[in-house]
């Protein structure tokens, strides 16, 4: 199991910021490294709430993952799950306001990558990758929260 964790803070408000984050149907608009969206099942964003996400890839590749809404607190928090190849990993989303200081008002964002390896071959890659996978879900998360702070 690794874990990697990124904060960011927003210069808006935690309502703004969460609307956009969960607005799934324009993700693609702001998000620079996603090429598509496909949104499953309708209704608001909550638990439940799935969606396939196209991503480009920076050898020029695209990779598609599908994720789902298991817990969802509006507009503090929410986790998500995905199914991976040979992993599963999770992801918390925090928003939390900032009410005190020159950033009162902004939103500090947190998101914690958790992941595990669900067959013999991911347990190995991991053993031998660990690092390596970390530091690109931490620049990609970093990538997205900056992405966020530029639309937010």
């Amino acid at each position: 199991m690794s874990t990697v964790a990124v904060t960011r803070l927003i210069e808006a408000p935690v309502a703004a910021v969460w609307q956009v984050f969960t607005d799934l149907s324009r993700r693609r608009e702001w998000l620079s490294a996603v090429a598509a969206v496909e949104v499953l099942g309708t209704g608001p964003f909550g638990a439940g709430t799935a969606w396939r996400e196209t991503r480009r890839m920076a050898d020029g590749g695209e990779i598609t993952e599908e994720f789902r809404v298991l817990e969802c607190i509006i507009p503090e928090r929410f986790v998500v799950t995905s199914p991976g190849i040979g992993a599963d990993y999770r992801m918390t989303y925090s928003f939390m306001p900032v009410v005190a200081g020159r950033h009162r008002g902004g939103t500090m964002v947190t998101v914690v990558q958790d992941g595990g390896a669900t067959a013999p071959a991911g347990r190995f890659l991991a053993l031998i990758f660990g690092g390596l996978a970390a530091g690109t879900a931490e620049g990609a998360l970093r990538r997205d929260l900056d992405d966020l702070a530029a639309v937010a």
